[in-house]
């Protein structure tokens, strides 16, 4: 395995030198670095199929709370289902996919996707509604477990600098996925009713099968740069890793109380129709998020990360009161897009910082800060529910719930600030 990869090293510099000097290398050896482009393309996609799988049932919460009797409660469960799955997905393809193989890893997670949409369309019509999509629900969140664990260290393996901007370019394809699956579900919705969605999900069970395929035949680093590994267990002994840990959680929670919820949040709080509060919501949200993650994958070298994300967390906390706290509905949707915008630097920049400060963690580092992060990602929408039935703030539940979800960018802010003041032991 060394030899391979110092082979693989020797390739790279060689092909510098020709760079450098403002020569073209051999078209062979070229070739081998060029191979590594549908590479990208799979991890693109497979960031885009994350984000189907995460944001396409909860454009359809009302319809199964109508359709189906479902409670909120019910749905903050099964959004919980969704991510605790994947939570632990995350830690076990921390420790495993080395020794299984990233290849065998990633394109079973893009089966078990498409398994998944292609079962929630099914399942909750020849079995209790409640048990169907739960089942549904489990299915693509193993798929979305290992494609969330691999793709980053996928991504950091390829051969090539600016690691950062390459990270957030990758999850900027989570917030065009999360964009294209509203704008596309909603022109579906308009054109053949909101009642055929069983076909619509069957369509987007596709994209993961296709990245499947692109996977299969794509060239795969096993290892990172870095001749040897952290231990797993020595992760944990160092403090700024749990101050990672904490702003991944955080940044998990601020992102997706407000993804999970934006649609019901804007049809049942503040009386807007679905589909204007799909398109002034849901699609503003994942618009400003993705662009956000663009400006830093263009420009982030330009830029102090650390500064960007705190001023993003302090946004993201005006955010969350424009949302909430606005009489006026479009002002409040605006809001929404305010906190897209903040939260898309949060996951992806806490990435490259952790992956900067422990370069030989290897996928464990990505995997244990993806289960914080999901993590987050049950407890933000979770907190969410909980506090709309019991809570209300001019009638409206959910208002009430998303208003207290400002407390996750609040503590991203503050743990941001004590990356600067602990050191990493050695």
């Amino acid at each position: 395995m060394k030899k391979k990869k110092s082979a693989e090293q020797n390739l790279k510099n060689f092909i510098t030198v020709f760079e450098e000097s403002g020569s073209e290398p051999p078209r062979f050896f070229k070739g081998e670095i060029m191979n590594y482009t549908k590479t990208k393309y799979a991890c693109y996609l497979g960031s885009a199929s994350t984000a189907i799988i995460n944001n396409f049932a909860p454009l359809l919460y009302v319809t199964f709370m109508t359709t189906f009797k479902f409670s909120a409660t019910m749905i903050g469960l099964f959004i919980a289902m969704n991510f605790a799955v994947q939570m632990i997905v995350d830690f076990l393809g921390a420790r495993y996919s080395e020794r299984i193989g990233y290849k065998k890893m990633i394109c079973a997670g893009c089966l078990f996707c498409s398994a998944g949409m292609l079962l929630l369309s099914i399942l909750p019509y020849i079995l209790n509604p409640a048990v169907g999509v739960g089942i549904s629900t489990v299915v693509y969140a193993v798929g979305g477990g290992i494609m969330e664990v691999l793709v980053s260290p996928i991504m950091e393996a390829i051969p090539g600098d600016k690691k950062a901007a390459s990270m957030s370019m990758l999850h900027s394809f989570y917030a065009w996925g999360h964009l294209f699956v509203v704008l596309a579900s909603t022109l579906f919705f308009v054109l053949f009713s909101i009642d055929n969605w069983r076909v619509l999900c069957a369509i987007w069970a596709i994209v993961p099968f296709v990245d499947f395929f692109l996977f299969l035949t794509a060239k795969i680093n096993v290892f990172a740069e870095g001749e040897k590994r952290i231990k797993f267990r020595e992760i944990f002994s160092h403090k700024i890793f749990i101050v990672f840990m904490i702003m991944m959680l955080t940044a998990g929670a601020a992102e997706l109380a407000v993804a999970q919820w934006v649609s019901a949040y804007a049809e049942k709080g503040l009386n807007v129709s679905k589909t204007a509060g799909d398109l002034l919501g849901t699609s503003m949200f994942a618009l400003c998020m993705g662009i956000s993650r663009v400006i830093y994958g263009f420009f982030g070298e330009k830029l102090k990360l650390k500064a960007y994300m705190f001023w993003c967390g302090v946004l993201c906390v005006v955010g969350y009161l424009i949302a909430t706290l606005m009489p006026n509905e479009i002002i409040a949707l605006l809001g929404c897009g305010v906190i897209g915008f903040s939260v898309g630097i949060m996951w992806p920049g806490t990435l490259s910082i952790a992956a900067k400060d422990f370069p030989q963690g290897g996928t464990a580092i990505f995997g244990i800060l993806a289960m914080s992060g999901d993590i987050g990602c049950v407890a933000g929408p979770g907190l969410v529910a909980i506090v709309s039935e019991k809570i209300a703030i001019n009638g409206s539940g959910l208002k009430a719930g998303m208003l207290v979800a400002m407390l996750f960018p609040l503590i991203f802010t503050i743990f941001i600030k004590f990356t600067k003041k602990i050191q990493k032991t050695p």
